[in-house]
């Protein structure tokens, strides 16, 4: 097989890399492969403990892909063994839940269909590591622990914090970083994609390869991608995600609240638009910026016209004030408004309430106190005959109507249920 010039190779695998350990090794491997025609093993493992594959996973995915357009070999290790005792990297605890057996094969089903967006599932190698450590006796996990130290374990930067902190460290998960680095072992991987958290594992690989007289591993691991919060990394616990099998217009909406100070690195991490291009977007205005991000990142997952359907209805309804599709019902029942208000029992037996009380009840507003400043600022509408009418005071009594509409700000809106 025919591999492109190293430098070349280099390049596309050096943008959006924090750090190749050890980097020197990297040229003189791509070069053996080139004069051989066999191509590197290129290694990237997955716990199935859910089934979102968000943006952030897509970061060292898209690299696996880079690696395969490069004419390199693909290796997925589905830790459907490693998943059931959980990766401790970055935790300062215990993961508290357990997964069954079962539900992590159904996780990975459908992981495997979602990473098949990214990768070219045809062309790579899966592993499941149940396929090796299930078939471990005691004896053999006894003599696998033996090769590893807790003096070296505890070089980890979170178990050594837990560690300072006297937070428990259980046995099952010191397991963890071993079992990783077996994978590579096993499966003999020349490079391993990951996060930087991933750093003692890398290495751990490498001392177990050359225990087994084979060459040594070398990890590429990319920056942690910022969820929409703009500071902490991409999660779904942390609601600050942005999943790649969502609808295109909900991932639309969700890149329209991307912090401006991240949005450089969502376009190096995320797409293969140059840097030169990138910083001439950049320099434009935020709002187009983000628009071209997420029509390029949508079309990849659904497809160019999807993306461009979702970016003109966000134009039309978000950024032009129109009306959404979408908008969701709220039921109230009038007979427990007066039970829950009954100083506004008069106004209701009449189909009546005080706006600010009104956006409460619906869910549009915290608190009447919000509501009154947000109807003082002209932030608040009801439609009637399909035209917005302002409301001017917080205190208007309105007439509740079956399926009017209240607006409440730029974003909030519902449509009014009555019950008697």
């Amino acid at each position: 097989m025919t591999f492109a010039p190293v430098e070349e190779q280099l390049a596309i695998i050096r943008r959006g890399v924090e750090k190749i350990v050890p980097e020197e090794e990297l040229a003189a491997r791509l070069q053996k492969s080139r004069e051989t025609g066999v191509p590197l093993r290129v290694k990237y493992g997955i716990d199935p403990t859910g089934i979102d594959v968000h943006l952030g996973h897509t970061v060292p995915l898209r690299k696996l892909r880079q690696f395969q357009e490069l004419g390199h070999q693909a290796v997925i290790i589905i830790g459907n063994y490693t998943a059931l005792v959980g990766d401790p990297s970055g935790r300062d605890h215990a993961r508290s839940k357990k997964l069954t057996a079962d539900e992590v094969e159904a996780n990975a089903r459908d992981y495997l269909t979602q990473v098949g967006k990214v990768v070219d599932m045809s062309k790579a190698e899966v592993h499941r590591n149940g396929d090796w450590f299930g078939k471990m006796s005691f004896a053999d996990v006894i003599q696998l622990c033996g090769k590893v130290t807790v003096a070296q374990m505890l070089t980890r930067d979170d178990f050594a914090k837990r560690h300072a902190a006297g937070t428990p460290i259980f046995m099952h998960e010191c397991l963890y970083p071993i079992m990783q680095a077996w994978d590579s072992v096993v499966i003999k991987s020349d490079i391993e994609l990951g996060g930087t958290e991933q750093l003692y594992s890398f290495m751990l690989a490498r001392d177990l390869q050359r225990d087994q007289s084979l060459s040594q591993q070398i990890g590429v691991m990319s920056p942690i991608l910022v969820g929409l919060d703009g500071e902490r990394r991409m999660g779904k616990s942390l609601g600050n995600y942005i999943g790649i099998a969502e609808t295109p217009y909900d991932m639309m909406k969700k890149f329209m609240q991307v912090p401006d100070g991240v949005m450089k690195m969502y376009f190096e991490l995320l797409t293969s638009i140059s840097m030169e291009e990138i910083d001439k977007i950049m320099a434009g205005h935020p709002k187009e910026a983000k628009i071209r991000l997420a029509r390029v990142v949508i079309s990849g997952y659904h497809s160019e016209q999807a993306a461009d359907e979702a970016a003109d209805r966000w134009q039309r309804e978000v950024g032009g004030g129109e009306l959404p599709a979408d908008i969701p019902t709220v039921t109230l029942s009038l007979a427990a408004l007066k039970t829950q208000l009954p100083q506004c029992e008069a106004d209701l037996s009449q189909n009546k309430l005080a706006a600010n009380q009104l956006l409460k009840a619906m869910g549009l507003s915290p608190s009447t106190s919000e509501a009154s400043r947000l109807i003082a600022q002209g932030g608040v509408s009801v439609y009637r005959d399909g035209q917005p009418v302002p409301v001017a005071d917080a205190k208007s009594v309105l007439l509740l109507e079956d399926n009017m509409l209240v607006k409440a700000g730029k974003k909030k809106i519902a449509r009014l249920s009555l019950q008697s």
